[in-house]
C-alpha cells in the first residue's frame, strides 16, 4: 500500500487558542494582538495574529518597541502548557481521518493518510474537509500531503501550492538549522534541486552528515517514522453480577471489590483519584449515579469506602442492579511517601471529614485562611478553597493580630491622644489596659483607596466592659476606627 503522509502546520496557533476562546465583539476581532513571554530580562512578542503583523511587529520583538509602533496593541501573556495540551486535543480529534497521528513540534500534526482516504472521497477531498474545518473552527492551518514526512513537513511551511515541485522548494526546508541554511545559500546552494548534482561525500565534509540525511528523507531514501500520540490511560473498572442485588450492604460490597482493582491500577502509574462516579446499571436498563469528590488525591481503598456509604443509600436500586462500575474521572499525581523512623503527621481525618462536608454543601464552599506576605491587616491573609490548597504557616507577625477583622467603623472619639472613654455601636466603653501604638504604612506601590490616606497607628486596648478591641488613629485626617476584636 502506498505510503502518504498529511502535514498540518499551525503557525499562529497560541494566537489563534486564546482569541477564538475570547468572547469579543466583531469590531474588535481584527485589532493587533499578541502573546508575550519574558526572555533575557524583557517581555518579547511570542505569536501574533494578522492585524498585529500588518502593523510591522514580529516575534522576538520587544514589547516596549511594539507598543510605540502600535499604540491601541492588545497583548496577554503566553501559556505553553495550553498549548501544548489545545495540540493534543487537536491530534484527538484528526483521528476522525486515520488512527496513526503524531505531534510535530509544537504547532504541527503527521498523519498517515495510508488506507483511510477513499473513506472521504479521495486524498482530495479529505485535504479540502480538514481546511474546511479548521477555518471554520477559528484555526489558521496550512495543510498538504507527501510520500515522505519531510516532503509533506517541506509544502506546508514554504510551498505555495499543495503539489509544487520539491527540488524548487528552498533549501531550508529540509528542517536545516538557520546557521546551515546560511552557509548554504552563501555557497549559490538556494533551491533543493541544486543539491542534486554534488557529489554526496562532498556536502558531508563541508556541513556534515545533517543535509544528506534530510535531503534523504524527503526523497524517501531514508524512513522517517511517525510517533503515535499515546492515549490517556483509562481509569475504570466493571463488575456485572450473576444475580441482581438491592441492598446497601451488597452493593458497598461490590464497591469495595471495585476500589481495591482501581486503586492497584491507580498506584501502577503513581497516581490518586480526586473524583470518583460509580455507576449502578439495574435490570431495567436505568442507572443511577454515585458521584464523589475527593479533598485530596487518594488511592486508599479502605478510606475511601467509607465515604461512598451515604451516595449508596440514596441511590434506587429499583428491581435490582446487575451491573457496577467504577470510575476516576478526575486524577492527580500521588507519589508513594517515602519510609522514615520518624512518624508523620497523619491528616486523614481532616481530608476525610471535608470530604463528607463537600460533597453536601460542596467542596469549594469549604474555605480555610492561608498567611500571605502583606503587613498590611487586610491583605495578610487569603482565603483559597480547603480541598485544593494545603496549610501554609507558621503566622508570624511582629504584633499580635485580631481573630476578627472587619472594615474599619469610626467611634466617637477625637483628639490624637487615646481615648479613655468611646461610644462604638451604640455601646459605652472605657479603657482599661493598652498598648501602642503601632504604626503601619500603606504599600505605595499597590493600588488601594482604604489606604490612600496614609500612614495608621494601632492600639490594642482591654475595656473594663470585657471587650478587647484593635482600634486604630488616623494622624493626616484626625479620625479613631475599630478595626477589628481579639477573642
Amino acid at each position: 500500500m502506498r505510503k502518504r503522509i498529511v502535514s498540518m502546520w499551525f503557525p499562529r496557533l497560541p494566537s489563534d487558542r486564546v482569541l477564538r476562546a475570547r468572547a469579543t465583539n466583531t469590531a474588535n476581532d481584527n485589532r493587533p494582538f499578541v502573546l508575550t513571554h519574558h526572555e533575557k530580562g524583557t517581555d518579547r512578542i511570542y505569536c501574533l495574529n494578522p492585524a498585529a503583523e500588518a502593523q510591522g511587529l514580529h516575534r522576538g520583538m520587544g514589547v516596549s518597541d511594539a507598543r510605540a509602533y502600535c499604540p491601541d496593541l492588545q497583548s496577554q501573556p503566553a501559556d505553553i502548557a495550553a498549548d501544548t495540551r489545545f495540540l493534543q486535543m487537536l491530534a484527538r480529534w484528526s483521528k476522525r481521518y486515520c488512527p496513526w497521528v503524531g505531534l510535530d513540534g509544537r504547532d504541527g500534526l503527521m498523519l498517515n493518510i495510508a488506507g483511510s482516504a477513499h473513506l472521504f472521497g479521495g486524498e482530495s477531498a479529505m485535504l479540502d474537509d480538514m481546511r474546511h474545518r479548521l477555518v471554520r473552527a477559528g484555526l489558521q492551518g496550512h495543510v498538504a500531503a507527501a510520500d515522505t514526512r519531510g516532503a509533506a513537513w517541506a509544502l506546508t511551511h514554504y510551498g505555495r501550492a499543495a503539489h509544487e515541485d520539491i527540488g524548487a522548494l528552498p533549501v531550508a526546508a529540509l528542517r536545516l538549522d538557520a546557521k546551515t541554511d546560511t552557509a548554504l545559500q552563501r555557497l549559490g546552494l538556494r533551491k533543493i534541486s541544486d543539491l542534486f548534482a554534488l557529489p554526496r561525500a562532498a556536502i558531508a565534509r563541508r556541513f556534515g552528515p545533517e543535509v544528506m540525511l534530510r535531503l534523504d528523507q524527503v526523497m524517501g531514501a531514508q524512513e522517517e517514522a511517525i510517533t503515535p500520540l499515546r492515549e490517556a490511560p483509562h481509569y475504570g473498572v466493571r463488575l456485572t453480577l450473576p444475580d441482581p442485588v438491592g441492598l446497601s450492604a451488597d452493593v458497598m460490597a461490590g464497591t469495595e471489590r471495585l476500589l481495591t482493582r482501581l486503586c492497584e491500577k491507580l498506584k501502577e502509574r503513581d497516581m490518586g483519584a480526586r473524583q470518583l462516579q460509580l455507576t449502578l446499571r439495574r435490570v431495567d436498563q436505568g442507572a443511577q449515579q454515585v458521584e464523589l469528590r475527593l479533598a485530596a488525591p487518594m488511592r486508599d481503598a479502605a478510606r475511601i469506602l467509607p465515604l461512598f456509604e451515604r451516595g449508596i443509600h440514596a441511590a434506587d436500586a429499583g428491581y435490582g442492579i446487575d451491573q457496577m462500575r467504577l470510575e476516576a474521572t478526575q486524577v492527580e499525581p500521588l507519589l508513594n511517601a517515602q519510609a522514615s523512623n520518624t512518624p508523620a503527621e497523619r491528616r486523614d481525618g481532616l481530608e476525610d471529614l471535608i470530604t463528607r462536608l463537600g460533597n453536601r454543601i460542596g467542596l469549594d464552599n469549604i474555605r480555610r485562611f492561608l498567611p500571605a506576605d502583606s503587613h498590611i491587616p487586610e491583605r495578610s491573609f487569603q482565603i483559597a478553597p480547603a480541598a485544593y490548597s494545603a496549610p501554609e504557616g507558621p503566622w508570624i507577625s511582629a504584633r499580635p493580630r485580631p481573630l476578627r477583622l472587619f472594615p474599619p467603623e469610626p467611634i466617637a472619639a477625637t483628639g490624637p491622644e487615646l481615648p479613655m472613654k468611646f461610644r462604638w455601636r451604640r455601646m459605652a466603653f472605657t479603657t482599661g489596659r493598652s498598648t501602642g501604638p503601632e504604626r503601619i504604612a500603606p504599600e505605595w506601590w499597590l493600588p488601594d483607596r482604604a489606604w490612600q490616606s496614609g500612614v495608621r497607628d494601632y492600639w490594642h486596648i482591654e475595656t473594663r466592659e470585657g471587650r478587647r478591641l484593635w482600634l486604630f488613629y488616623t494622624p493626616q485626617n484626625p479620625a479613631w476606627f475599630v478595626h477589628g476584636e481579639f477573642p
